[in-house]
């Protein structure tokens, strides 16, 4: 009899998993004094050389990322990474790829859903996130974002 397993994010709090139905976000900072979007999220200070708020920090709000975006490069992973990255086991190669977000304009780096391979990829291609394991043990499967192409 086999067990159902929890699913855990491999890194807390960097992305959600869509509870009311707006899709896998990834979560960031944004400076309310200029706009500008920190992923992985920014608690310090707003580091626009141009931004004109407050330095202390206080200009900084929590932020869900548009979760769509075009393949702006991506490659084929061959190798098992080094630690500290964990890998299911055994290793099976997979795509990479970076991705310029619909709203935000910038370049996010993410796995590629295990079934789409980078033959099935092209630069300019329209993807989405969603959330796939990235290794499981004994109590759970750990989880992350990847990118599939919309359809």
């Amino acid at each position: 009899m086999s067990t159902i397993k929890e699913r855990r994010p491999a890194v807390d709090g960097w992305f959600s998993t869509g509870s009311g139905g707006e899709g896998v976000r990834l979560l960031g900072t944004r400076c309310t004094s200029c706009g500008t979007p920190y992923f992985p999220r920014n608690d310090l200070a707003c580091r626009n050389p141009g931004c004109t708020g407050p330095k202390d920090g206080s200009e900084l709000e929590d932020y869900a990322f548009s979760n769509r975006g075009r393949v702006w490069s991506y490659a084929d992973a061959r190798y098992k990474p080094p630690p500290p990255y964990v890998a299911a086991e055994p290793f099976r190669p997979y795509a990479v790829a970076a991705v310029e977000l619909e709203t935000e304009r910038m370049v996010v780096l993410g796995q590629v859903v295990p079934e789409v391979g980078v033959a099935d990829l092209e630069v300019g291609m329209e993807v989405e996130l969603t959330e796939g394991t990235l290794y499981e043990d004994d109590d759970a499967e750990y989880t992350v974002w990847m990118w599939r192409p919309v359809k």
